[in-house]
């Protein structure tokens, strides 16, 4: 799809390739009613680093008593056989957190500056106003000067909507994103990304394309980036709509796992995250590069349903992709 220019309007180019950016080990497990055998999930964290991807949330650390299923973050990232060329990060959401990353093995270690624009939903899922952990941020780069960690990106949660406050106005996350170049910038540092996150399944087509451009025009230079839920069953079309509007880089879930434990979804059967085959097949049958293998990753897929215990919301790894049937009528020709 080229771009062409209106009288005030230019489109952009859909992107040739697409990075993804895998979060399963992490958010999947996260909301599972149980804690997993870690033998299991350094399984799946060593077979998704064979299909391709090349960034891999595997665990985070929070609160044992809130989150128990991540209490063992250390001993899982000890536990992983590193492939060259994969991050394996970590989530942390204060300090005492990003010290346990710090003092972790085996985990790559990346500045990431964490913003709410529902300060409902910071009171629930950090336990302090949105206002109190956009002040915090500042210390945090601090941290990550100190230690030498590398600025890599900001992420503005409930940038969509949330369950707890309704809409959220455009505004309040330009001004956000204004506010995370601005701290970084009075430390000497650059933010290379900028994720909108559409943590409770608010978002649709229209307002993720409106966001994007809305966002991308106030931090020009910054890379916009998505997390996208599909909770609603929007995902893949909010998805399509990002494309379009030249974003090449989400994160997502292989088998559609994940989903916040705080965001107080009526059915705790919703569906999670953006499934990961399921965008990369969207992106192949659509010319869209990802240097992903499809069919290893459809057997991760497959894997981590064997794990959970119970069928995921996975479509490719259920249907299969299109391989099988093109290659005989290939063949035939």
């Amino acid at each position: 799809m080229g771009a062409f220019t209106g009288s005030n309007l230019t489109m952009p180019t859909r992107p040739t390739r697409v990075e993804f950016r895998e979060e399963g080990p992490r958010e999947g497990f996260q909301i599972e009613p149980k804690t997993y055998p870690l033998a299991d999930r350094v399984k799946l964290v060593e077979a998704l680093a064979e299909t391709g991807l090349h960034h891999i949330q595997v665990a985070s650390f929070v609160s044992p008593k809130h989150v128990p299923q991540m209490a063992d973050s250390e001993a899982l990232f000890a536990a992983i056989r590193r492939k060259p060329g994969v991050e394996y990060t970590g989530l942390w959401l204060n300090e005492q957190g990003f010290a346990r990353a710090r003092a972790t093995p085996n985990i790559d270690l990346q500045g990431k500056l964490s913003l709410y624009a529902s300060d409902a939903f910071a009171r629930r899922n950090n336990g302090c106003s949105a206002d109190e952990m956009a002040g915090r941020q500042r210390r945090w780069l601090d941290l990550y000067i100190e230690a030498g960690v590398p600025m890599r990106n900001a992420i503005i949660m409930a940038a969509f909507g949330c369950n707890f406050e309704g809409d959220i106005p455009p505004a309040r996350v330009i001004s956000l994103a204004r506010y995370a170049r601005e701290i970084c910038a009075g430390r000497g540092q650059p933010l290379p990304q900028l994720f909108l996150a559409d943590t409770m399944g608010w978002a649709n087509p229209d307002a993720v394309r409106r966001l994007v451009n809305e966002v991308r025009a106030a931090v020009p230079g910054s890379r916009i980036g998505l997390h996208l839920h599909d909770t609603r069953g929007l995902g893949a079309a909010n998805v399509l709509a990002a494309l379009d509007e030249g974003v090449d880089l989400f994160d997502s879930s292989v088998a559609g796992l994940g989903g916040c434990p705080f965001a107080a979804h009526g059915d705790r059967g919703a569906a999670g995250n953006i499934c990961t085959e399921d965008m990369v097949f969207l992106c192949h049958e659509m010319g869209i590069e990802t240097g992903i293998d499809l069919e290893a990753l459809v057997e991760c897929a497959r894997l981590a349903e064997r794990i959970i215990g119970r069928k995921l919301n996975g479509h490719v790894m259920h249907a299969g992709t299109l391989a099988g049937y093109r290659a005989p009528k290939a063949a035939a020709a």
